[in-house]
């Protein structure tokens, strides 16, 4: 292919899920609505989590952490996921879609690392739990949620910025519902080998990795579990980690499905649901979860909810 003679791309049309136009009014409420409760979820979890000093401990750091990385990550997709929804267009800028790819991109390989410091954190307050105060100090807390938000964000910077600067030969017509890596690499027309490489040690560094070791972690907890003699104890210990547990389980499972299983050609259906999953669902759920299955979150709601019902029955007397 003659590479001398392409014209630049200056904005791409995301036309996933635009062959099924009688459903583009239903995605647009429903991902309104999920969008909504994510926003109000995690904003309960992470101001709960602030006011309520028994709350003040590794764990709820990291799922503040983890609340308002789900926020950010929303945010970046979801309000133009609404708009190419109502749109006739569908277009996105140039810009726009990079700043949308290396912001989402990178908090999402911030998740795989976060929840893999979270299991670490399990697997300290199961196995060492006498030691627990001690090992999970306020620095080393704070040094791996930087961490994982640098290596993320790093990761993220490298991959778009090279497939960002490769030719596009004219073709700006992305077969997805956001401006997603392997959606945009179809559209070039020049070796993209280095980026594929690339792709694959990040998938192995943030994705294969941290599984492993959340593996090996949830092995250590099991047995430990199953050394407690009491049947209160092990249920206790047990629900601690059932929450994160549930969320490894959604997070990964999509993103494994949506990273590392065999592509073909053509973006199909399949892959474009289970994005909006990844995007929309998995940070929706994690909210519930936590505060279905977490006795400590429900009643330090009660007790925020209850202290400043007070407040406004005062104010209001």
């Amino acid at each position: 292919m003659d590479m001398g003679n392409y014209s630049a791309v200056t904005e791409f049309f995301l036309v996933g899920l635009s062959q099924y136009p009688e459903l583009q009014l239903s995605l647009f409420v429903l991902c309104l609505i999920m969008y909504l409760i994510i926003l109000l979820g995690n904003s309960l979890l992470i101001i709960i989590s602030i006011l309520d000093s028994h709350l003040h401990t590794p764990m709820y750091f990291f799922l503040g952490n983890l609340s308002f990385l789900d926020i950010c990550y929303t945010s970046s997709s979801i309000p133009q996921m609404l708009i190419i929804f109502k749109s006739e267009k569908k277009s996105i800028s140039f810009i726009a879609c990079a700043l949308q790819m290396v912001v989402s991109l990178g908090l999402g390989s911030t998740e795989c690392v976060l929840l893999a410091m979270m299991a670490y954190d399990r697997y300290v307050a199961i196995c060492n739990p006498l030691r627990y105060s001690i090992i999970m100090s306020r620095v080393l807390c704070v040094h791996m949620a930087a961490w994982s938000w640098i290596i993320g964000c790093l990761t993220s910077l490298i991959q778009t910025v090279l497939a960002m600067v490769l030719p596009f030969c004219g073709n700006n017509v992305i077969d997805h519902i956001t401006c997603e890596i392997l959606a945009l690499l179809k559209l070039v027309c020049s070796d993209i080998t280095i980026n594929v490489l690339i792709m694959i040690v990040t998938n192995i560094a943030l994705l294969v990795i941290p599984v492993l070791l959340i593996f090996i972690s949830y092995i250590f907890i099991l047995f430990s579990i199953l050394r407690i003699n009491s049947a209160e104890g092990r249920k206790k210990a047990f629900s601690t980690c059932s929450a994160h547990l549930a969320v490894v389980i959604l997070f990964y499972g999509s993103a494994i499905f949506m990273y590392m299983k065999p592509k073909s050609k053509d973006t199909k259906t399949s892959d474009e649901l289970i994005g909006l999953s990844y995007g929309v669902i998995t940070p929706m759920l994690n909210p519930l979860i936590y505060s279905l299955r977490n006795k400590e979150v429900k009643e330090a709601t009660k007790k925020v909810l209850s202290k400043h019902l007070k407040v406004w029955k005062r104010q209001k007397t």
